[in-house]
């Protein structure tokens, strides 16, 4: 980092990188970012504060919010801090090219998230109305039944990798009986989504990949409607023109599944790492909702939600925002901030003001849906399995992060194998 202070009385408006300071500014991916986001966070807290400039793929410069009351304010005030990226200085003056990694994530579209107001209320009325239906027409029966396909295919072999063999693909098979999908599209989904995340050279042509899948999806509900949540967007009275209607089926999909995927595993991790809460949970008397609360605080689904950018120019946590910078949102680094949580090892129980679901007018509509799926996961699981147990030593767990999510590599386990024939 380069000697100057970057948020003095002296120091230049507007992201650093702007100003020729790119190699003094820390890349929120590459290299050192997967082994030890942590690090990285409190490393930048340490020298900036509670927001820090920061470099993005391909060097474009951002605001990292590390603060939690920082973050509030960002996700609380739409009109100093807009979700429409087409004020983005950078897009607007032709430093980010369209075929940029990170337009998947951050490029505006037709849909609920790219806008604010009255546009953002009239779509976002559309996702919420079909999500509360699609949840009211047995959602659980479709996690069961999509958990036991899953365990099936591992329960007589006495050990699985509760990764790769379970939590990676159930949100998006149960994602397919909601939209009205083949479940055989699931598993080309999820890895289409997961890329879309992670970003690099290939997430343009992943994106590309979901979009031709939905389009088709969305001319077959045209003429073939059923009760699912594709036919309900179509449908419904806010009228989405094909644009609309395309852009939230990708919408929900790429954020439902991955989230969701992240978190159950991440679940299942602390369940297994902790003996006492296993025995608790298949006793009956520890609630899964309360595991799924202690990880949102500390390992939420997506460590870094993108995007904002200012409408005007501002000041945060005594940075000189400047109109049309970008901000991305450290959820982990925020709920994690030593200001709220000074020991990060005392219960959290029963307090659900963590920054995971993010927050203000665009806080996750499918709360609910996620928390269903991963109750249901956890409870056929761990009552299909009996003698579950970690097969490996703890610190051999090991995660990969990207920019956006830390996903856990690997959950190997072991139990007793079915019976034969059962």
């Amino acid at each position: 980092m380069n000697d100057q202070p970057l948020n003095g009385p002296d120091a230049p408006r507007g992201c650093p990188v702007a100003h020729g300071d790119a190699d003094g500014l820390t890349r929120l991916y590459g290299t050192h970012v997967p082994t030890d986001p942590h690090g990285v966070y409190t490393q930048l807290r340490k020298e900036h504060g509670a927001v820090a400039p920061i470099l993005l793929e391909g060097d474009v410069p951002a605001w990292l919010v590390l603060g939690y009351r920082e973050n509030r304010r960002v996700l609380d005030n739409p009109r100093q801090f807009s979700r429409d990226s087409r004020i983005w200085r950078d897009w607007k003056e032709g430093r980010v090219e369209a075929s940029s990694p990170l337009i998947p994530m951050l490029g505006w579209r037709p849909d609920c998230v790219s806008q604010d107001g009255a546009p953002h209320r009239r779509l976002r009325g559309a996702v919420t109305d079909n999500l509360q239906t699609v949840a009211g027409r047995g959602i659980r029966r479709h996690v069961t039944h999509f958990a036991n396909k899953q365990i099936d295919a591992f329960a007589d072999a006495g050990s699985a990798d509760l990764v790769g063999d379970y939590a990676e693909y159930l949100p998006m098979l149960v994602l397919t009986r909601l939209f009205g999908l083949p479940a055989a599209e699931g598993r080309n989904l999820a890895v289409s989504c997961a890329q879309v995340i992670k970003g690099g050279e290939d997430a343009l042509a992943h994106n590309d990949r979901i979009m031709h899948i939905l389009g088709e999806l969305a001319e077959r509900k045209r003429i073939e409607p059923g009760p699912d949540f594709t036919t309900g967007l179509i449908g419904h009275h806010a009228d989405l023109d094909e644009d609309e209607v395309l852009s939230h089926l990708r919408l929900v999909l790429i954020t439902a599944h991955t989230t969701t995927s992240n978190l159950l595993a991440r679940v299942l991790q602390l369940i297994l790492t902790d003996t006492s809460r296993l025995a608790g949970l298949v006793s009956g008397q520890l609630d899964v909702s309360a595991v799924v609360e202690e990880v949102m605080w500390n390992t939420p689904p997506l460590a870094v939600l993108p995007g904002r950018f200012a409408a005007g120019d501002l000041e945060l946590a005594g940075h000189h925002i400047k109109e049309g910078d970008l901000l991305v949102l450290g959820l982990t680094a925020g709920n994690l901030d030593p200001e709220i949580r000074p020991d990060a090892g005392v219960s959290v129980q029963g307090n659900q003001s963590h920054l995971a679901f993010s927050g203000g007018a665009h806080e996750c509509p499918g709360q609910n849906i996620g928390q269903a799926i991963i109750e249901t996961a956890v409870d056929v699981l761990v009552h299909r399995l009996p003698g579950l147990r970690l097969a490996v030593p703890t610190d051999e767990l090991t995660s990969t992060a990207s920019t956006w999510e830390a996903r856990l590599d690997r959950l190997p386990v072991e139990f007793a194998a079915a019976p034969a024939g059962v």
